[in-house]
């Protein structure tokens, strides 16, 4: 096989995500927010942010939702409101995103890192009680992919130390474990409305969310420079509050987001059919009890670096979520960790592939897709 195939001319490219197509089909519905907004002159901490917070918090099952500015900051104030100061350690699994460990390092606290199961590249379950220490303060489950993580037994591990609890739920809003929603297992969820994401802003934007009325107000204190009473601050605070446009635009979206769900799956369920009879391909695992979001429908293959390029080639897009593991980020060097402590997650690292996953993706694409990764394999 030619490590250079040549592009089809006569084949329209398929990007690995297009906002561009979700825009075309709403793009009046959110004008007619932003412009709602504008009309009022009130863009920080207004009705808009409140009912979006109250809205999302139904969606997960809880009783609070606190907008902030971003998904990272969901994961720091989270962490802050919980308790976790300078010194403490965190367990988290070390495949994710590299904001669920700099959330916890920015607070002067350790990640301690755990394995992933092979099959689901969420946290292995049976990691956190050979990680624990004296110095654990918190747990983080990460729901990577759109699939929820095994929450009964990482749910007993935390109270059974009496540990707080934080799901990350950046790319999972919706899914559900056992019929109950992702972020309704913790003491505090985090969702992230980054412009990619299954419910996403025209920017950054975050949300925490929980049972807890103390949290709540803890959270809403922290979002506010530490302020529970107007130029009055308890505590030390961050800048990091959902804008009202941004909020507006989220409220929008989320009366798409059910139709959206149901769309990424039914593509799932296509690219599954397809790709079944194509040998050296693993395409997503979804646990018996759970309902996958497909935040991205993710595959591996051993020869994955080849088989991106060679989708490049054919104007299909590709991404690898994440190449590089927490612990062997250089972020973490000091830490010590080498290759091969985190086996699954390493090689996990070195196999997936995340295919074109959107909504408003075609049958005849996803096909073009499948045939490309077949004719890849047989070379």
């Amino acid at each position: 096989m030619s490590t250079h195939p040549q592009p089809n001319a006569a084949a329209e490219p398929i990007p690995q995500f297009d906002l561009s197509a979700q825009y075309a089909a709403i793009g009046r519905e959110i004008r007619t927010a932003v412009e709602r907004v504008l009309s009022t002159q009130q863009f920080v901490l207004g009705r808009e942010g409140a009912a979006i917070e109250e809205e999302i918090a139904a969606l997960c099952g809880v009783a609070h939702g606190v907008g902030v500015a971003s998904g990272t900051d969901a994961l720091l104030l989270a962490l802050r409101a919980c308790g976790v100061r300078a010194g403490d350690e965190v367990l988290l699994p070390t495949s994710t995103f590299v904001a669920t460990g700099s959330a916890v390092s920015a607070l002067g606290a350790t990640p301690v890192f755990a394995d992933v199961r092979p099959e689901t590249y969420n946290l292995d379950p049976s990691e956190l009680e050979r990680r624990v220490t004296s110095r654990t303060r918190a747990v983080i489950a990460v729901h990577l992919y759109g699939l929820a993580a095994d929450m009964d037994p990482i749910v007993a591990f935390a109270k059974s130390r009496k540990l707080p609890l934080i799901e990350d739920c950046a790319q999972a809003i919706g899914a559900t474990y056992k019929g109950h929603r992702v972020g309704s297992f913790g003491d505090a969820a985090c969702l992230s409305f980054y412009p990619t994401k299954n419910l996403g802003a025209c920017g950054d934007a975050g949300m925490v969310v929980t049972n807890s009325k103390g949290l709540d107000a803890h959270l809403r204190s922290l979002r506010n420079h530490g302020q529970t009473a107007k130029y009055l601050s308890s505590e030390p605070g961050w800048n990091s509050r959902l804008d009202e446009i941004q909020a507006a635009i989220l409220r929008v979206k989320l009366r798409h987001l059910a139709d959206w769900q149901r769309a990424r799956r039914s593509n799932a369920a296509e690219y599954n059919r397809l790709l079944e009879p194509v040998p050296g391909v693993m395409p997503p695992h979804e646990t018996e009890g759970c309902e996958h979001v497909y935040h991205q429908y993710t595959i591996r293959c051993e020869r994955r670096d080849a088989l991106q390029e060679h989708l490049a080639a054919q104007e299909i897009g590709s991404t690898v979520y994440y190449p590089h593991p927490l612990h062997l980020q250089p972020l973490y060097a000091p830490s010590g960790h080498k290759a091969g402590d985190f086996p699954h997650a390493e090689r996990a690292a070195k196999e997936v592939l995340s295919l074109p996953m959107y909504p408003e993706l075609r049958k005849d694409q996803i096909a073009r897709v499948v045939e490309a990764i077949a004719e890849f394999v047989k070379c």
